[in-house]
């Protein structure tokens, strides 16, 4: 574009740049409060926060072992002045998320050291201990899980960690990873969720639209059939969910909308059942016998009278709803919120009294965290068999605490940086406490690094010490060079098991090539031996020589490699341009029209 005025243009162009600058900050600033502000209010930064919950060891602390392979979480345990400290019983948990190392299902003991972990690669939740026919069993769920949904399968395992029962739902349908409960007549309690056609228009949706209907079965464990089975839309109205249907939920089978969102079973002293149904925040008894519901506490239609000011049926979200017959009470975690954008509310664990034949309900207790965290999903309450604790886990957030029946923290723990649970870096869907005893078959763990041995025996609950053996040996065989190590062992000394991995110092005078480890109980009776193992040799030293070396070639290669990169791109720039000398000097060079008319005067002879 062509300017007869060079000064009016350039005022018109700076007229028009202050506009400019001035909508881009306006956009940028929008940019910023709808993107970046959420973000940062998630951060739970407090005063009086431990470089642990600031995240200063990461947001889910693990440490590695040398015999084991796979890494364990570090707790942050607090046990206020006072207090009577954490309960002595083993914590069942299966931690998950970007900051977890290694998935799957774990035991921890009351210090916090592992116990047994094992690494799933899919999916692990639900895991615990329950009692079926009078034995413990390690029940988990592992599988696919898509948009708070499983799909996968059930199972069981003995003292050995062996899958006893593989357990799927009857009919054609996925195990849901929400509940696997054995009931008090030892069969299995199981939640499913199914894609089912239904009429959408009460909530705003179409009349042609699917929901995941709400099942739950009930399946005799060891052979696998089916017992009772109940669903939601034949009982329930649509429109009590408190859920918002948004597109394009409800209007595909592979998106349908989840209105009930069942995510607890238990029964009753009757034999009825009791489910949680989060989306319609409420807890629904249901008939044995017809599958009428008896009675709903809580939600849209609630049938109970408050009589703890709506503190007993305000409950919103909710998990894991139990029955507790001694006490004719229910055990409730209340999340309070699903997301972020929720009105600010701590979660809660409450003991809420039942009055069912005149429909009263009572709080009779009620459990915050010491920070009154909002956990949007997750989470559980157990009353702890044999005292008055009652723990209370958080789900979402990856902390699990220890209350007396009055309220009055006990015990306070963290598997994740507290500032940041809010972005569910690190989570257990459920945590419990209980008695174990783990009966492993494999053998025992060792690895001789210099003049120590480190040994582990992953989810031997009953080793109480290690004591160090020499092996006398033999040629049995001189063709095949096969050794005899059946003679007499000498024991050298014994080792106080020190947590999950131990460390033992192999004696100065310690000069036998092959020696073993021992477990021993409590009683000092062998439970299983390691493998042999051998002292660090001259061999070995070599080696490290010979990897030192290795190293050493490597980084002389590199560093020619980079040299010889470095010498091609500083020639690179002469190279090109002699290449391209001859078009540069054809170049086109503009001249001035005054110093033009200046020069052919100079050539006019005149």
């Amino acid at each position: 574009m062509y300017c007869a005025a060079p000064r009016r243009c350039l005022e018109h162009r700076s007229s028009l740049l202050w506009p400019a600058i001035a909508s881009a900050i306006v956009g940028l600033v929008y940019l910023f409060y709808v993107f970046a502000v959420p973000q940062l209010l998630r951060f739970d930064f407090r005063l009086g926060l431990s470089w642990y919950d600031l995240g200063a060891h990461g947001f889910g602390p693990s440490r590695g072992y040398v015999s084991f392979e796979d890494e364990s979480p570090v707790l942050e345990i607090v046990e206020p002045e006072g207090s009577a400290g954490c309960d002595s019983r083993y914590t069942f948990l299966a931690p998950r998320g970007d900051s977890v190392p290694q998935s799957g299902p774990m035991i921890l003991d009351a210090q916090g050291e592992l116990v047994w972990m094992k690494h799933n690669w899919e999916t692990t939740q639900d895991f615990r201990v329950q009692q079926y026919r009078g034995e413990d069993f390690l029940t988990y769920w592992e599988g696919n899980q898509i948009e708070g949904r499983g799909f996968g399968t059930w199972y069981m395992l003995d003292s050995t960690y062996t899958p006893r029962y593989v357990i799927n739902p009857v009919g054609n349908y996925g195990a849901d990873l929400h509940e696997f409960h054995i009931s008090a007549d030892d069969t299995a309690l199981v939640t499913i969720y199914d894609p089912t056609l239904a009429d959408l228009t009460s909530v705003g949706g179409p009349e042609l639209g699917w929901i995941y209907d709400g099942l739950f079965q009930e399946i005799d464990i060891a052979a696998g059939d089916l017992i009772f089975e109940w669903r939601a839309s034949e009982h329930l109205d649509i429109n009590n969910t408190y859920h918002p249907l948004a597109a394009p939920a409800g209007n595909r089978r592979d998106s349908a909308f989840d209105y009930f969102h069942i995510n607890s079973v238990d029964k009753d002293t009757d034999g009825n059942y009791l489910i949680s149904a989060r989306h319609f925040h409420t807890v629904i008894c249901v008939s044995k016998d017809t599958g009428e519901i008896l009675w709903t506490l809580g939600g849209k239609a609630n049938d109970f009278q408050d009589l703890s000011d709506g503190k007993a049926t305000s409950f919103a979200w909710q998990h894991d709803a139990r029955w507790h017959p001694e006490m004719n009470s229910l055990t409730i975690f209340d999340n309070s919120a699903h997301s972020g954008d929720d009105p600010e509310s701590a979660s809660r664990g409450m003991v809420v009294s039942l009055d069912i034949p005149n429909r009263q309900a009572t709080l009779r207790a009620e459990y915050y965290h010491p920070f009154h965290i909002q956990t949007v999903s997750q989470g559980n309450v157990q009353l702890l068999n044999g005292t008055d604790r009652v723990l209370v886990a958080w789900g979402h957030s990856a902390a699990y605490s220890e209350f007396s029946a009055d309220g009055q923290l006990e015990c306070n723990v963290h598997f994740g940086a507290s500032a940041y649970f809010n972005f569910g870096r690190v989570n257990s869907y459920r945590v419990l406490k209980g008695e174990w005893t783990g009966s492993p078959q494999t053998e025992p763990d060792a690895v001789v690094s210099g003049d120590m041995v480190y040994v582990s025996w992953n989810g031997a609950t009953e080793v109480a010490a290690w004591r160090l053996e020499t092996l006398d040996f033999t040629l049995n065989n001189t063709i095949t060079g096969e050794l005899d190590l059946d003679g007499d062992a000498v024991a050298l000394g014994e080792f106080a098991k020190t947590g999950f991995e131990t460390e033992i110092p192999l004696p100065s005078d310690f000069d036998s090539p092959i020696f073993r480890l021992a477990a021993l109980d409590a009683e000092g009776n062998v439970l299983e031996f390691t493998v042999p193992l051998q002292r660090d040799s001259d061999e070995s030293s070599a080696d490290e020589v010979l990897d030192l070396r290795y190293l050493i070639i490597g980084i002389a290669i590199v560093a020619g490699t980079c040299g010889l990169v470095a010498a091609v791109y500083r020639m690179w720039p002469s190279c090109r341009g002699r290449r391209h000398a001859p078009w540069r000097q054809s170049e086109y060079h503009l001249i001035p029209v005054r110093e033009r008319e200046r020069n052919e005067a100079d050539r006019d002879p005149r």
